[in-house]
């Protein structure tokens, strides 16, 4: 079958690192370093499992809620929605924290987000927060130039 994508490479078939029952989950490996996918040799580098979903929890909290038709109404993250509105300090730290659990929640391969922080910092939100996945635990940590 010819690929829509020509010039990239098909990624290797799923082992069994998935609990018993469960559809195998991948995604484009996430370089938290740099903030960017990682590519090898012009072709993305497929992460599965709990790195998986830590890959898409990340993409999902820099991409801004209902910016592109591209993504479903679901997906995303609504922090860009706290720029200028007149809430206290307190206030839109708690509003910043539900975001972040609304918009990770929405991945049936996460089961809980505990320990939340987020920091308000000018234009940036800088953030951290453990997700339990289906696979494992991962620690979510970035810097989000939000606002």
């Amino acid at each position: 079958m010819a690929s829509l994508f020509p010039l990239l490479e098909a990624a290797e078939p799923e082992t069994g690192q998935t609990p018993e029952g469960v559809k195998p989950y991948r995604e484009i490996k996430w370089d938290d370093v740099r903030q960017r996918p990682v590519w090898r040799a012009g072709n993305p580098v497929w992460a599965t499992g709990a790195d998986a979903v830590k890959s898409w929890a990340v993409m999902a909290l820099y991409t801004a809620r209902r910016s592109k038709d591209l993504f479903s109404a679901g997906y995303g993250c609504s922090l860009p929605s706290l720029a200028g509105r007149p809430f206290s300090a307190a206030v839109r730290q708690s509003e910043a924290v539900r975001m972040v659990r609304e918009c990770l929640t929405v991945n049936p391969y996460i089961t809980d987000v505990r320990q939340v922080s987020v920091a308000l910092n000018g234009s940036e939100v800088t953030l951290s927060c453990t997700v339990s996945t289906i696979f494992g635990e991962v620690a979510v940590q970035s810097g989000l130039p939000v606002f």
